[in-house]
């Protein structure tokens, strides 16, 4: 089965940018999420931290 996948795959031309874009955009995701998450203010992480239990 993999044989034929396999075969049909290479018959496409151009195909062989796909995996080199999902590896982009994979990191890139990833890049950007980590720098949001060490962008972010301390106070404001504190103070959402505290949320729950303003009640």
């Amino acid at each position: 089965m993999f044989e034929q996948i396999k075969h049909n795959m290479e018959t496409i031309a151009g195909i062989e940018i796909f995996p080199v874009l999902s590896l982009i955009i994979f990191f890139a995701f990833f890049v950007g999420l980590a720098v949001w998450v060490l962008g972010y203010k301390k106070d404001k992480i504190e103070e959402m931290s505290h949320i729950p239990l303003n009640d």
